[in-house]
């Protein structure tokens, strides 16, 4: 296998690649195999190829929303090219559609409909990570989310190679998008409408402060770490327990919002992983609320 990829991949192909390079967390270890990939065609010989040799194939975006194990990921690790980090843009009359790569950082796309005076996506400014990755999730903010803008999926099917998901056959839920096992996306088509520019730019500016003056600066993390409960706050009930400061290790729940963990120097899985059982454990003991995490936990978890 090791020998294929390299014929296949040349330098886009690397092995024993140190993942904590690839996360916002700077927490991970190394992936078996690391594999760049260009087009669709390459995405679904991977697939094959995966899928002969009975490896697990792991696609990663821009590293948000994801705690990667310590001991890191067996089988090959996918990475996006820049060729599905562009948008085509299609005006529709009292709509635009606009199909954007998987790769893309979901606010450049957010800032660029902003420009076109197009309205719909004024809730995700400011989150990070790329469009492929905040589908995923079914990233939102504010009100709003993905699911209120998606028209439609591109894919890459192990049996089938390209193809569409229509609207229609398209499954959210909160925090959560519903995607058939085996398929990876590459495009993500939206729908916006034609808004007021400068109306545009003002609720961005809002919603950007509002944010900012919530959210942990200048450490590494990965974003939210729960879930918000039905009808409360994740982290007014981890505040509550008492958790804003705690440590272990270098891994510490952020003094400025309790539902975020931050890695303050050389934090490992192990000590978020820790930090999270620790939390969930406290709030189910205090209030009975069952947390589940919103960051998805990636790689090696076996017990040492």
């Amino acid at each position: 296998m090791v020998e294929r990829l390299k014929e296949s991949f040349g330098e886009r192909a690397r092995f024993g690649e140190p993942l904590r390079r690839h996360t916002s967390f700077r927490i991970g270890g190394p992936a078996d195999a690391w594999v760049e990939t260009a087009n669709a065609a390459e995405i679904w010989e991977l697939q094959k190829l995966a899928s002969r040799a009975g490896l697990p194939l792991v696609v990663l975006g821009i590293g948000t929303n994801v705690l990667v194990s310590d001991r890191g990921v067996r089988g090959i690790v996918i990475r996006l090219g820049r060729e599905f980090a562009g948008f085509t843009w299609r005006d529709e009359g009292n709509r635009v559609r606009v199909r954007a790569g998987a790769a893309a950082p979901f606010k450049k796309l957010v800032n660029e409909a902003a420009e076109r005076g197009l309205g719909g996506l004024e809730f995700a400014e400011g989150i990070p990570g790329s469009i492929g990755g905040g589908l995923l999730m079914n990233a939102g903010a504010f009100g709003g989310e993905i699911a209120g803008v998606v028209d439609g999926v591109v894919v890459v099917d192990p049996a089938a190679g390209e193809r569409v998901l229509p609207r229609s056959a398209l499954r959210f839920g909160y925090r959560r998008f519903d995607l058939p096992a085996g398929l990876i996306v590459t495009h993500v088509d939206f729908g916006l409408q034609p808004a007021d520019r400068e109306a545009v730019r003002a609720r961005m500016a809002e919603l950007k402060r509002r944010r900012d003056s919530k959210q942990p600066l200048g450490w590494p993390n990965a974003g939210s770490i729960f879930k918000n409960p039905p009808g409360e706050f994740a982290g007014r009930l981890i505040e509550a327990a008492g958790f804003k400061g705690r440590r272990v290790g270098d891994a510490m729940v952020s003094e400025q919002h309790a539902n975020f963990i931050v890695n303050v120097g050389a934090a490992r899985a192990a000590d978020v992983k820790q930090l999270m059982d620790e939390i969930a454990e406290a709030v189910w003991q205090d209030r009975a609320v069952r947390l589940v995490a919103e960051i998805k936990l990636v790689g090696d978890w076996g017990a040492a």
